[in-house]
């Protein structure tokens, strides 16, 4: 018999092992082994093909079933001994293990079904008695060979149903923002290079068609992360910029950070807490490609530690500003 891989030496695990472990070895073994990550390495290629096959057998318990006892009449082969195994199942029919798998994962077009072993059986399978191993698919054609063997020939498969599936996905507002290429990697093990339009706000779906499950599509979900100084209003964008009390006070050019980087924006002189400034065309993109504004609220920021010189100067001042409480007290 040759041929025969051991799906549980390819996916590392051990015999008695549960269906949550085989899918936990799977996902590890695909991620290390996807050809994306592994590009023109041929083993690499073909190893990830012989996890999928293992997983696909190990993560079905009938297939499972069936392939350990298959695995036993294999070893027992192996050792010349009787080529029935212990459960009385004759594999004989298969010149190599890719035969058994073809059959077992409905790969070929006919599937045999055994017959009766001679040593066992009470009733030889005959042209008349064939009727005894109709599963009753009233399309199933068979042919009974002279020696007994009965052969089940099955309907074209029904083409499996496309399904949709979601993914979600994080981004920082700055990639939000420019697009542009992402990876992102998927539960399956797949990993894909997703070509992102610039402007994406939070909540956006984007739609890779094909890339669901048996051809359906993979809409990404997006999350924009919260920035610690930009807030998205719509087209617009909100911040905060701290001034000093002498900068309010005389007014001038500050550096404002914006997502093209830093800019010089002139605020008045006498401006005032909460004061709301405008930089024109330094906001978001809408999906016409236009860009709104950022608001930049001022905030006057009194100085918790002053050096001797600052509070000399303050002092200075303090004895000829004006009074804001004159009005107050008179």
């Amino acid at each position: 018999m040759q041929n025969f891989r051991n799906y549980y030496q390819i996916l590392g695990i051990e015999r008695n092992t549960t269906s949550a472990e085989i899918k936990q070895a799977f996902r590890k073994l695909a991620r290390q082994y996807h050809p994306d990550l592994n590009p023109e390495d041929k083993s690499a290629e073909d190893k990830f093909k012989d996890i999928n096959e293992a997983y696909e057998v190990l993560s079905d318990q009938d297939k499972r079933s069936e392939y350990d006892k298959y695995s036993r009449y294999w070893q027992q082969k192996k050792g010349k001994k009787n080529p029935l195994n212990r459960s009385g199942d004759d594999y004989s029919q298969y010149g190599d293990f890719d035969r058994f798998v073809e059959d077992l994962l409905g790969r070929s077009s006919k599937a045999r079904v055994r017959a009766p072993s001679p040593e066992r059986a009470s009733v030889r399978v005959n042209a008349q008695s064939a009727d005894a191993y109709r599963p009753g698919n009233k399309k199933t054609a068979y042919t009974v060979a002279a020696n007994g063997r009965v052969t089940v020939d099955r309907p074209p498969a029904t083409p499996k149903r496309r399904r949709d599936v979601e993914a979600r996905l994080t981004l920082p507002l700055e990639k939000a923002y420019v697009g542009g290429q992402e990876r992102i990697r998927l539960e399956d093990g797949r990993s894909l290079e997703v070509e992102m339009p610039p402007g994406i706000v939070d909540g956006q779906r984007i739609r890779l068609r094909g890339q669901g499950i048996d051809g359906g599509d993979l809409f990404l979900k997006i999350s924009v992360a919260p920035h610690q100084f930009f807030e998205v209003k719509g087209n617009d964008i909100f911040s905060r910029v701290p001034v000093t009390p002498s900068e309010a006070i005389l007014g001038g050019s500050v550096e404002v950070p914006t997502l093209d980087g830093l800019v010089k924006m002139n605020i008045p002189q006498g401006v005032f807490s909460g004061k709301l400034l405008r930089l024109a065309n330094k906001g978001y993109i809408n999906p016409e490609g236009k860009r709104g504004d950022q608001l930049v609220e001022i905030q006057v920021t009194v100085p918790q530690e002053v050096s001797e010189a600052e509070k000399e100067l303050y002092e200075k001042l303090r004895q000829v500003e004006s009074n804001p409480r004159r009005q107050l007290l008179s």
